[in-house]
């Protein structure tokens, strides 16, 4: 995806250091096959709206020029 958001269920965060900064590796399926495929969109903390992200959340992924930007904790 170039520019435009993406629906999906969480599966699981992951954090990881590179260089001593913390990024977190977002783990997630579509919502529409929810035991296809897995997305990872590696994002800084700041960049997650919403309270904080739990398993089999449903979350919405923004992306900008093919890089993830935002993560959004959606309502069921």
């Amino acid at each position: 995806m170039l520019t435009g958001t993406r629906e999906g269920i969480l599966k699981k965060v992951q954090p990881m250091s590179i260089h001593g900064q913390i990024s977190w590796d977002v783990f997630f399926t579509d919502v529409v096959d929810p035991d296809g495929q897995v997305h990872v969109a590696r994002i800084r903390p700041e960049a997650v709206i919403g309270n904080s992200l739990e398993p089999g959340d449903r979350i919405q992924v923004e992306y900008v020029v093919g890089v993830p930007i935002e993560v959004t904790r959606r309502d069921p």
